[in-house]
């Protein structure tokens, strides 16, 4: 594959341009943000796989425009795509560098919380209130965590204890009602701290453009999830968390609608699915040496989901059980970590029992990092999974950091590459949409095989009392056997391996301009991802993959003020399938606005989303002229259907800390430099 000239000049441009502009001295000290992604904690700085974080401060943000998920918050990241799989129920998944959706693996405290796949409604159902910190690790990752993280790892990072309260209200112009409780104890260096978060979230259905189809799902939400933290002086640590989500969701035809739209003979299609969540998790760290620490993590969730599409009705249930056991060492310029893993997914389906399944797969993995000079870093790492129905394989892993002139230059260059392995199963974004009630139970399928490269280099440079932070990375990765299902001109459809590889090949560019209060971002993603139609051996555009991506943020902020931030997105043409309208989506640009006042301990919000108005129905109709062979009444959704929103809130914080912010922020710099020594230790 080659990489696109348009590209390469790009990237080029882009690094030679900032290398004029800026001042060639460096600003004194790299981020000193920790990341635990990768097993080993490590200063994002010195870490050999690029790990992308989006910190507390750009967390604040998003709640204040989002409050009820975090969908927006992987949107408007670079190389993340959040793709709708039913637009009956509004469900999504996140691409990760234009790979689909299930090959994402989401993490909850480095912990499975949310299933072995997260699933297309998962990612609404999770409130961002809570998060002190994301963590991104794009690309093959199975060497790090087994079949589910072969397109790459979302690692969501809990807020600590720090003595405050919170309670967050929100309502939207197009009637979504969300309340949020955050309630925390102060912070304890040795002994018991505890958190506990809780919500309700409620939306109206809402037929937008008058059709009779609900644009935007009703639902109505319940979320609760405590934490516990234990540590003393020598260094042991123990995590507790529980968490119970309850969900009723519902779409399809509203209120007199029927399909096809304006039929007198028409007729309502429901779709719905409510869902019950319930999870628990434990880590534990324990050291047994100055220089070896044994850590333990365990997790266990069940959901329970009713799914009605029509007339046919699926109860299923979903248990996912997770248990690790790893010993970190340190010896010599060697930082290693080896262990054992054990991962049990369960699915069962009351009403078709030909697609049940319940995987079981022990794992061995290793991984060593090696300082061969202040200017090189090596990390391998390798794991062996038996998986009980496709086998055993290895995924091997190696990444490389290299920083021109020693520990404190301001360059970074990075390259990674590793293979990995995904395990089938009847639950993908195409069935998410139409059940599985038309489709055939799966049979004589492979285990999807996966290998990826990455390289990026990077710098941070002084400008006049700023910095800038530049990136460019291009990407390539290849998936034999991937699963897909036959389009209609196979009734019924079934999942098949495909006989040539899904290949993906991109670039990211990223500049990051902070100044005093001022912050501005300015991303580019572009992903030219192709694959064979499934059944044959015709080569085409992996659909609904924007080939260009385009994201600027310009934030100003004071903490004792507000803040005020405007964003613009623009998402490039997708191809389609069978769209009965085009065969191409057009490219389209939104605009957000957000304004924050604090008035003592309340925080107001304003935002303004999508305010050009972008919707999919502007342009085509969402619903067929006719059912479809598999059951479906609409088509892909490749753009946003709710159009423009308006969301007003208030956050009121109280507590110790509530009345002195300052002191919160030395306790929040406290906990950040806690996990820099916490980094040092092995």
């Amino acid at each position: 594959m080659n990489i696109p000239r348009t590209a390469l000049i790009a990237v080029l441009a882009a690094l030679a341009a900032f290398a004029v502009w800026a001042d060639e001295k460096p600003e004194a000290g790299l981020s000193e943000v920790i990341v635990t992604t990768t097993r080993i904690p490590r200063r994002i700085a010195d870490e050999p796989t690029r790990v992308e974080v989006i910190d507390h401060e750009e967390l604040e943000e998003k709640v204040a425009m989002s409050p009820g998920d975090v969908a927006m918050l992987f949107n408007e990241t670079p190389g993340l795509h959040v793709q709708t799989t039913a637009p009956g129920l509004g469900a999504a998944n996140v691409r990760i560098q234009g790979l689909r959706g299930r090959y994402s693996q989401v993490l909850a405290d480095g912990l499975p919380l949310y299933g072995g796949q997260t699933g297309g409604i998962g990612l609404l159902q999770i409130p961002p209130l809570d998060l002190g910190q994301v963590e991104i690790l794009k690309g093959v990752a199975s060497a790090l965590y087994g079949p589910s993280a072969l397109g790459g790892v979302i690692n969501l990072t809990s807020r600590r204890p720090d003595g405050t309260h919170e309670l967050l209200l929100n309502e939207t112009s197009r009637g979504g009602s969300d309340a949020a409780l955050w309630w925390a104890s102060p912070r304890a260096k040795e002994g018991w701290s505890y958190s506990v978060l809780a919500g309700a979230d409620r939306q109206t259905m809402r037929d937008v453009n008058g059709d009779g189809w609900a644009d935007i799902p009703r639902y109505l939400r319940g979320t609760v999830r405590p934490r516990f933290y234990w540590a003393d002086e020598s260094g042991r640590e123990v995590f507790l968390t529980a968490g119970a989500m309850l969900e009723d969701r519902s779409g399809g035809t509203v209120k007199d609608g029927r399909v096809p739209a304006h039929d007198p003979d028409g007729t309502p299609f429901v779709e719905a699915f409510k869902t019950q969540r319930f999870d628990v998790g434990l880590t534990g760290r324990w050291p047994i040496s100055p220089k070896r620490t044994l850590t333990v993590r365990a997790s266990a969730t069940q959901r329970e989901q009713r799914q009605t599409f029509g007339t046919d009705i699926e109860p299923t249930r979903s248990r996912t059980g997770f248990a690790e056991w790893a010993l970190n060492g340190v010896s010599g310029r060697h930082d290693w970590v080896t262990g054992l893993a054990v991962e049990q997914d369960d699915y069962h389906n009351s009403s078709l029992p030909a697609f049940n399944f319940a995987y079981s797969v022990p794992a061995l993995f290793l991984q060593d990092e090696f300082r061969a000079s202040e200017a090189l870093t090596v990390s391998a790492s390798a794991r062996l999974d038996h998986h009980n129905v496709y086998g055993t394989f290895f995924s091997p892993r190696l990444a490389v950091l290299w920083r021109p002139g020693g520990a404190g230059s301001p360059w970074r260059s990075r390259l990674a590459l590793g293979t990995g392995f995904f395990a089938p199963t009847p639950i993908t974004e195409d069935t998410e949409g139409i059940g599985l009630a038309r489709v055939l139970p799966l049979k004589g399928v492979r285990a999807e095989r996966a290998r990826g490269v990455s390289a990026d280099l990077g710098r941070l440079w002084s400008v006049g009392s700023g910095s800038v932070e530049t990136n460019a990375t291009v990407f390539a990765s290849e998936i034999a056997h991937a699963v897909g299902l036959t389009d209609l001109a196979t009734i019924p459809p079934e999942l098949v391996n495909a006989a040539f590889p899904t290949r993906t090949l991109g670039t990211e560019l990223l500049a990051r301009w902070r100044s005093g209060p001022f912050t501005a971002i300015i991303a580019h993603a572009y992903v030219n991802a192709s694959e064979l139609a499934p059944g044959t051996l015709i080569r085409r555009t992996v659909p609904l993959n924007p080939r260009h991506t385009v994201n600027f943020t310009a934030v100003w902020e004071q903490e004792e003020i507000g803040r005020v931030g405007i964003e613009a997105f623009f998402t490039g043409r997708q191809a389609l399938i069978e769209n009965p309208y085009r065969t191409e989506s057009p490219g389209y640009l939104m605009l957000v606005f957000l304004v924050q006042r604090r008035i003592g301990v309340a925080d107001v919000f304003l935002n303004a989303e999508n305010l050009t108005d972008r919707r999919l129905t502007r342009f085509q109709p969402l619903v067929l002229p006719a059912q479809a062979p598999d059951g479906r009444w609409t088509t892909e959704a490749w753009g946003p259907l709710d159009g423009r929103v308006i969301n007003l809130g208030v956050r009121w914080r109280f507590g110790a800390q509530a009345h002195e912010p300052e002191e919160a922020e030395k306790a929040h710099e406290s906990d950040e430099a806690e996990e820099r020594e916490r980094a040092k230790r092995p």
